[in-house]
């Protein structure tokens, strides 16, 4: 009996659409929309959080990998300098060496890094290729590249 006027248990003053408003009838519409301006602000949040998670995880990861660079062409280096104690060190350092430079290649979206990355390619085939000539390799200039690599990387 909420819509008659004539109400006889209706106080002074109090008009039936009152009542509808404070009714528990209306709690549920205004937590239905609640919801769904949560959900819709949520639907427009979610997609942008998560470009800038993939995005921060791709930068993480190239600084991961030019840490691994940096350690790689090290452990090059000490190779080299015990290469009569250990010949097949300086492979392995180099072969741990190219697997970082296609890690970095695969997940290079940035022109700058792709540069860096094309360079530090350019340096580990040279010394590959004296390395195939029976030659001492420069690691100067691979030094160089993955010093590139890492302040691309880091930023």
């Amino acid at each position: 009996m909420l819509y008659r006027h004539a109400d006889p248990a209706l106080p002074f003053g109090v008009s039936p659409h009152t009542l509808l408003e404070d009714s528990p009838m209306q709690q549920p519409l205004s937590i239905n929309r609640t919801t769904a301006l949560a959900v819709a602000a949520l639907a427009l949040v979610l997609p942008l959080s998560a470009v800038s998670c993939s995005a921060a995880e791709k930068a993480l990861s190239c600084a991961n990998t030019a840490v691994q660079v940096s350690t790689h062409v090290a452990q090059l280096g000490a190779a080299f300098d015990h290469a009569d104690q250990d010949p097949a060190a300086a492979g392995q350092a180099l072969q741990n060496l190219k697997g970082d430079v296609d890690r970095l290649g695969r997940n290079s979206n940035d022109a700058d890094l792709g540069r860096a990355v094309t360079d530090l390619r350019t340096q580990v085939d040279s010394v590959q290729k004296a390395l195939d000539d029976n030659r001492t390799p420069d690691l100067g200039p691979l030094g160089s590249a993955a010093g590139r690599v890492s302040t691309v990387c880091t930023g």
